[in-house]
């Protein structure tokens, strides 16, 4: 079986990505990061991402959240774009994502918590069942 607890990417950080100095303009890695969650949201469950929103009416806001900015990138960078899951409660999940040059060098780190939502009421629901079971089932 592939964890798919720990996820990566490579990406290359683009013009649009930058602010006039040719640096990430730091709003962005969270561009970067939501679309490595969508990508590995598709690859965890056969629902995907899209019909998790718009079929099934169910939300994943972002309820709190840690930024780190260690270095920086700059246009034409080639890094990693790195997710793992830290903790999975029943109504939310804990995710460690990470920017990381080719060489090594963390650029930036995001511990963000997410909690899932009926986009109805938009009040807090407990994980469905799918992703529940997607997540806990590789978890030591």
């Amino acid at each position: 079986m592939v964890n798919l607890l720990k996820f990566a990417l490579p990406h290359k950080i683009r013009f649009s990505e930058c602010d006039p100095a040719g640096i990430v303009f730091y709003p962005q890695y969270f561009v970067m990061f939501n679309n490595l969650l969508e990508t590995w949201f598709d690859e965890l469950t056969s629902m995907g991402y899209a019909n998790y929103i718009s079929k099934h009416r169910f939300g994943l806001p972002t309820v709190h959240l840690e930024a780190e900015f260690k270095a920086i990138s700059r246009m034409g960078d080639e890094v990693n774009l790195e997710l793992a899951v830290e903790q999975v409660g029943r109504k939310s999940l804990k995710l460690l994502q990470r920017c990381i040059s080719k060489n090594g060098e963390l650029r930036m780190r995001v511990m963000q918590t997410y909690v899932t939502t009926s986009l109805d009421t938009h009040r807090a629901i407990p994980i469905p069942d799918e992703l529940y079971y997607a997540l806990t089932r590789q978890m030591p």
